[in-house]
């Protein structure tokens, strides 16, 4: 694919007022507008302590537990706010621990039993698509 000057790109973007715009200091941001989405929804049970690990579940207010062989649910939101408002839908939906929350990032990370996460993974990803409106995935089970 071949690649576009500075000033083909500006006339394509600015089409008629380019020519205005032609030798003057501008100046461009870029702004990301986060859409309404769940885009990540997954349930897993691993057999190895190191994930456990990795993910940092036995640290922070978390410290000296053992998730081993616990399930876990794994859900991303955009706007990423939206992390707290699945939060408290997910531990009022099921008895599951909030094992990592990033509401900078829209990340949220459950733990409990298989059927409990399940349970919160998928009352989470219904209450966004039926009552808020977001776009949602599908739910990985693995």
């Amino acid at each position: 694919m071949a690649g576009i000057t500075k000033e083909e790109f500006l006339e394509k973007l600015f089409h008629d007022d380019y020519k205005n715009l032609k030798g003057k200091r501008l100046r461009m941001t870029r702004v990301r507008v986060p859409g309404k989405e769940v885009c990540l929804a997954h349930v897993l049970t691993p057999s190895d302590a190191s994930v456990y690990q990795n993910l940092a579940l036995h640290i922070g207010v978390h410290e000296g537990e053992d998730h081993t062989g616990e399930t876990i649910g794994m859900i991303r939101f955009t706007p990423w706010e939206a992390v707290v408002v699945a939060a408290d839908v997910a531990v009022k939906s099921a008895n599951v621990q909030i094992g990592f929350m990033d509401r900078f990032c829209g990340s949220l990370i459950l733990t409990g039993g298989h059927s409990q996460v399940e349970t919160a993974v998928e009352e989470v990803v219904k209450f966004f698509r039926e009552t808020l409106g977001f776009k949602t995935c599908e739910i990985y089970k693995s």
